[in-house]
């Protein structure tokens, strides 16, 4: 080994990225190719933490609101606006993010905020750490360490004219009438046949969300661009993506709150965050081919990662309790001559405390 070529250690220090082809272990090759990715990765890794951080501080200010002898509006809370000031500065990291790296690799890093949910709650709720959430943040960081090992090397600086191409290829054509379709038969159902079930509404949401990741991904980079001097805002297509990303974006929470009104959140939670990987994921294989030169195990290997932070998500909201404000009521279970069984709330300003109105009348009746 000592006799080797000066030419040739430096090879082998360039191929690992040695100490030969710069000033570090990061100036290698690998690194010149995917500093950008790099940068995507922590962008978002940092905006999805910080939104898992505007939730917990927007969860604390509501508890502290309701504990209050005197009920307050939780927008007059300086607590809630700091809540909201970060999630404001999550979401715009997120979207930043779009511009550096591909989509499947910034949509699957949405389960940080999850991990960091799970256990920023602990600081800010008061919460006991659970064996699941600590099994589930294994696995989620395992899968994600694998998804950005594995992930395609893309080009990320889409001009105008490369979105262009893209919308009228033929694969996105054909998926977006396959779409179409899919969202036209979940819509008929939701309306005609009033199907409220969680699938078809996170479903919905997932088909929105897959032209929104595409929307966002085309402006993010058309502003990056636009930002080191090419200017990109000029072009037709730059708006319709704006129209496209807005219009998506409200149909998306539209359903979505939907979802969250009829069902819990732990139930929500890992169910949307699945459909919305599994969808921007698809979408960015067909619009911006992102695997299109990506050889067999990067892919398999970046699919089983994606598949360890589904697990691990899973893991984390399976059999969590959801916290519930403590409204003093009475139950008084089925009562003889009514027909719905309810739960009755006290009424201060009458005599009749906890009763129903005119109780006497409709036990005359039934006797």
């Amino acid at each position: 080994m000592g006799n080797l070529p000066v030419s040739e250690w430096a090879s082998r220090n360039a191929s690992f990225g040695g100490p030969g082809t710069g000033n570090g272990p990061l100036s290698g090759p690998w690194y010149s190719t995917h500093k950008t990715q790099l940068l995507g990765v922590l962008l978002a890794a940092a905006s999805n933490f910080l939104i898992s951080v505007s939730l917990n501080i927007q969860k604390c200010s509501h508890l502290r609101l309701a504990c209050q002898t005197e009920l307050k509006p939780y927008y007059t809370s300086k607590l809630w606006w700091c809540g909201i000031a970060l999630l404001g500065l999550g979401e715009i990291g997120n979207f930043t993010a779009y511009g550096f790296a591909p989509v499947a690799l910034v949509a699957p890093l949405g389960c940080v905020s999850v991990i960091g949910n799970a256990f920023i709650s602990v600081l800010f709720l008061k919460k006991a750490i659970r064996a699941a959430d600590i099994l589930g943040g294994t696995l989620t960081v395992t899968g994600t360490f694998l998804m950005v090992t594995f992930a395609p090397n893309v080009t990320q600086e889409l001009t105008a004219r490369q979105v262009e191409n893209y919308l009228v290829s033929w694969p996105f054509l054909v998926y977006s009438i396959l779409e179409i379709i899919i969202f036209c038969i979940l819509l008929y159902f939701y309306k005609r046949k009033a199907v409220k079930h969680i699938v078809v509404l996170l479903m919905m949401v997932a088909l929105l969300a897959s032209l929104t990741v595409i929307a966002v991904k085309a402006v993010a980079s058309m502003i990056t661009l636009s930002a080191k001097g090419k200017m990109q805002l000029t072009y037709p297509v730059f708006y319709i993506m704006i129209v496209l990303m807005a219009t998506s974006c409200a149909f998306q929470v539209k359903f979505l709150n939907q979802a969250m009104h009829l069902y819990e959140v732990t139930a929500v939670a890992p169910i949307n965050f699945v459909f919305f990987t599994a969808s921007a994921i698809i979408s960015g294989v067909i619009f911006y081919q992102e695997f299109q030169s990506a050889a067999l195990l990067s892919v398999f290997m970046f699919l089983f990662g994606c598949l360890l932070s589904f697990l691990g998500v899973f893991v984390i909201a399976r059999n969590k309790k959801e916290e519930h404000l403590h409204i003093p009521f009475i139950d008084c279970g089925h009562i003889p001559g009514q027909k719905l069984t309810g739960k009755i709330q006290p009424d201060s300003h009458s005599s009749h405390y906890g009763t129903l109105n005119n109780e006497d009348d409709s036990v005359k009746s039934q006797s």
